[in-house]
């Protein structure tokens, strides 16, 4: 029987067509934005700390696709203001997991975020890096699925009091909000106190609402410290070093976390903000990988210096990828396994944790305002400038000019 040419044809075309459509639909897929979801404070308490753990992690999004993307795909950031609000941040990453879909995921900022929000992932069995968590607390509840990048919030304090004690400090106050991350490096502060011999003769818990500092500093002032350490944020930060200018109250240092780390302060503050010491995770002058151009990079394209929480957004994307690229696969168990056990260098420093995922290899800086600027003190053998203590029973707050 004689078949007719027109059918089979028409039929090579049509198979011809069919193979055309799949193999574009592959590349389609291929070539689709592998999508990273975050939650951070764009308001609320932490916002300022927050927009910049975001802007850090834009510029590590630029970086990735600018390099040719993830696994030949491109990387895109789905993010959402979380308000600086646990319960938000809990709903949102449900969100993100269940209606967004995203194929990876980075940690909100701020340690009481961070600690809901892994409860989430880890109902999902979705890992996730922290980018801006250091409160112990969350790596002590057997969890699978959180990596942290951060030093210990115990461990923050630790080069400031080494660095007191040799200065012949004893004297010490504590003052710290009541959240995770000032918790827990209150904790290490009395620890390491009980090493070098020091006394706290005064330690106060407050509010993260409370605004009028100037009865604690009374309080703490009447006390006699030598050396002030504040768990705190921006604003409470601001709010204390005003109420000891105040008052008149000078002890040899006033240091806190958080708050000296960004431009806001000195920039609120003018000259009161003269000595006071920031205890940090990262400054651009450490000799950290990749510091100097990411902050020549950062202040192009945002108009503004790199503070610890850009590149803390930063380092987390870095990690992340990393881990990704080990894989070479977006399956979660296999990153999953790779943050457990890879090492990396990240523009935070080295990156390491152990079997809960708590990170275990960084180590903190201190800086000090001087001349307006933030300059590197410690470790010493990093520092731009030397550390000032101030001297020995000065009673009045020193005068300085910008």
């Amino acid at each position: 029987m004689r078949v007719s040419g027109r059918p089979l044809f028409l039929n090579l075309v049509l198979l011809g067509g069919t193979l055309a459509l799949l193999c574009w639909h592959t590349l389609s897929l291929a070539r689709s934005p592998i999508r990273v979801g975050v939650t951070v404070a764009l308001s609320g308490q932490y916002a300022v700390p927050g927009a910049a753990d975001l802007e850090g992690m834009r510029l590590w999004v630029h970086d990735v696709n600018q390099r040719g993307g993830l696994l030949g795909r491109p990387v895109e950031l789905v993010h959402y203001d979380d308000r600086s609000d646990p319960e938000r941040a809990t709903r949102l990453y449900e969100r993100l997991i269940s209606e967004d879909k995203v194929d990876l995921l980075l940690g909100p900022y701020g340690s009481d975020i961070t600690m809901a929000a892994s409860r989430v992932t880890e109902s999902h069995h979705f890992p996730m890096v922290a980018s801006g968590a250091a409160g112990e607390d969350i790596w002590a509840r057997g969890y699978l699925n959180i990596f942290g990048i951060d030093a210990q919030a115990e461990r923050y304090a630790d080069p400031l009091l080494a660095a007191a004690a040799a200065a012949g400090i004893t004297r010490l106050a504590l003052v710290y909000a009541d959240n995770t991350f000032p918790r827990q490096l209150a904790r290490g502060v009395r620890r390491q106190a009980a090493h070098y011999g020091m006394r706290i003769v005064y330690e106060h818990e407050y509010p993260q609402t409370q605004t009028d500092f100037g009865p604690l500093v009374r309080q703490m002032q009447a006390a006699g410290p030598e050396l002030v350490i504040g768990g705190t944020y921006l604003h409470d930060s601001i709010a204390l070093v005003r109420a000891a200018r105040q008052a008149g109250f000078a002890p040899r240092a006033l240091a806190f976390t958080v708050g000296p780390a960004l431009p806001e302060f000195v920039q609120t503050l003018g000259a009161q903000a003269e000595g006071v010491l920031g205890l940090v995770s990262w400054m651009r002058s450490a000799a950290l990988p990749l510091a100097m151009d990411f902050s020549y990079r950062y202040k192009r394209l945002y108009g503004h210096n790199a503070g610890a929480q850009a590149a803390l957004g930063y380092a987390a994307g870095q990690v992340l990828e990393a881990a990704v690229r080990l894989a070479d696969s977006l399956d979660r168990n296999a990153i999953r396994s790779q943050l457990r056990t890879m090492t990396f260098q990240s523009l935070l420093g080295r990156y390491k944790v152990d079997a809960t995922g708590l990170q275990t290899a960084k180590t903190t800086y201190v800086l000090q305002i001087q001349g307006g600027d933030r300059v590197l003190v410690l470790p010493a053998s990093l520092r731009e400038r030397a550390l000032r203590f101030a001297p020995a029973g000065v009673d009045a707050p020193r005068r300085v000019s910008r």
